[in-house]
C-alpha cells in the first residue's frame, strides 16, 4: 500500500504535526488530567468529547489540510460565481454589439 496521507489513519496524521493539527483540550471537571503524552486513536478526537482531556483537531486540520476537506467545498461556490460572472459579461457584450 502506498505511504501517502490518504492511506494513513487520521490520528496518525494529527500525531505527525502536533500543535498545528491538534491541540491539547483540558477538561478537569471530573478529576485529574487524563491527557496522554502521545497521540493515539484513543486520546485524539475530531470532535468534542463529553469529559476528560484529549487531543482535539484544530480548524486548520479540519478545514484546511485535514480530512474534512472544507477547502474543496468552497471551490464549487466560487466556480458558480465565476461562471455567472462570465455569462453576465457575455450577455453585456452581445447587447453592446447589438447581437441580442
Amino acid at each position: 500500500m502506498s505511504k501517502t496521507d490518504k492511506t494513513r489513519p487520521w490520528w496518525v496524521r494529527m500525531a505527525d504535526a502536533p500543535m498545528m493539527t491538534c491541540l491539547p483540550v483540558h477538561d478537569h471537571r471530573f478529576g485529574l488530567c487524563t491527557l496522554s503524552d502521545e497521540i493515539t486513536a484513543d486520546s485524539a478526537s475530531m470532535s468534542h468529547r463529553t469529559s476528560g482531556c484529549y487531543w482535539g483537531a484544530t480548524d486548520h486540520y479540519l478545514f484546511g489540510c485535514g480530512s474534512l476537506g472544507g477547502g474543496r467545498e468552497w471551490h464549487h461556490f466560487r466556480r458558480e460565481e465565476r461562471r455567472r460572472s462570465r455569462h453576465q459579461a457575455r450577455r453585456e457584450l452581445r447587447a453592446y454589439h447589438g447581437e441580442d
